[in-house]
């Protein structure tokens, strides 16, 4: 099968000019198929201040009320993902940003909680992505560049976390390119000591995953990714990690960096 990176960003990457441009041009020089999905950085955080609009975020996943809606459709599917996208051209990727409205690429249905009312956000499955017109994109040389903003075909936009958009997209591609996933951000991995950057883990499986967890020894912001990266996992993906965004081009040569997901 073909090779397929997907590759998810977010927070201070998004945030530094500088850092975000690095890592474009890294991404850029990936050979084949590739993704790009990314979150919002502290854009969308910084306008609600201003507009004094109050964020509530339980265990790293964020409370969605009408005017945080708006906001971040805004930010995320507006200026970030167009930024993005307009970078990417720069370096010669042929890149096209999407929020999952467009084309129906990711139809997904409001969370719905026993105890907490998480607002508009939207939970989404494999069924949930158009795998037909996302493999039509790629084999047209297209890269896909998708915000974290999802439909659920009744008119209403919701927000959905990246981290699951990236492991629910590569859940649903592995059955039709060899795929990996990348979560990449600030950290050298997977940290058993969050006050050392260099103890991360080379591997980590799931029950060394609760472990931490139980022990309070991760930080709340890291549990959505790995909590994706073992489902993505346990449903096909060929390959997941959590890598440094500086040691992509070194992850996508070499395939050792940062903290490798086994079951």
């Amino acid at each position: 099968m073909q090779k397929l990176h997907i590759i998810k960003i977010g927070g201070a990457l998004i945030d530094d000019k500088k850092s975000l441009k690095a890592f474009l041009e890294q991404f850029s020089q990936i050979e084949g198929a590739k993704i790009l999905i990314h979150g919002g950085g502290k854009i969308a955080e910084t306008l609600a201040e201003k507009l004094k609009i109050t964020q509530t975020m339980i265990d790293g996943r964020r409370i969605t009320n009408k005017k945080t809606l708006k906001l971040v459709t805004m930010v995320y599917a507006g200026r970030i993902n167009k930024n993005i996208v307009a970078k990417l051209q720069s370096f010669n990727c042929n890149a096209m940003g999407f929020s999952g409205a467009d084309g129906n690429l990711i139809q997904a249905e409001k969370r719905q909680h026993p105890t907490i009312n998480f607002g508009f956000v939207g939970d989404i499955n494999e069924k949930s992505i158009n795998q037909e017109l996302i493999t039509n994109m790629i084999n047209l040389g297209l890269v896909p560049v998708f915000s974290a903003i999802t439909h659920d075909k009744k008119g209403n936009l919701l927000n959905t976390n990246a981290d699951t958009i990236a492991g629910t997209i590569a859940q649903a591609l592995s059955k039709k390119f060899e795929t990996e996933l990348l979560f990449c951000f600030d950290k050298n991995g997977v940290l058993e000591n969050v006050e050392d950057e260099n103890s991360n883990l080379e591997t980590i499986n799931k029950n060394e995953f609760s472990e931490l967890k139980s022990q309070g020894k991760l930080h709340k912001g890291i549990l959505p990714k790995l909590e994706n990266a073992f489902k993505a996992k346990e449903n096909g993906v060929q390959k997941v990690s959590l890598i440094n965004e500086k040691k992509l081009s070194d992850q996508i040569k070499q395939g050792n960096e940062g903290t490798e997901i086994c079951l």
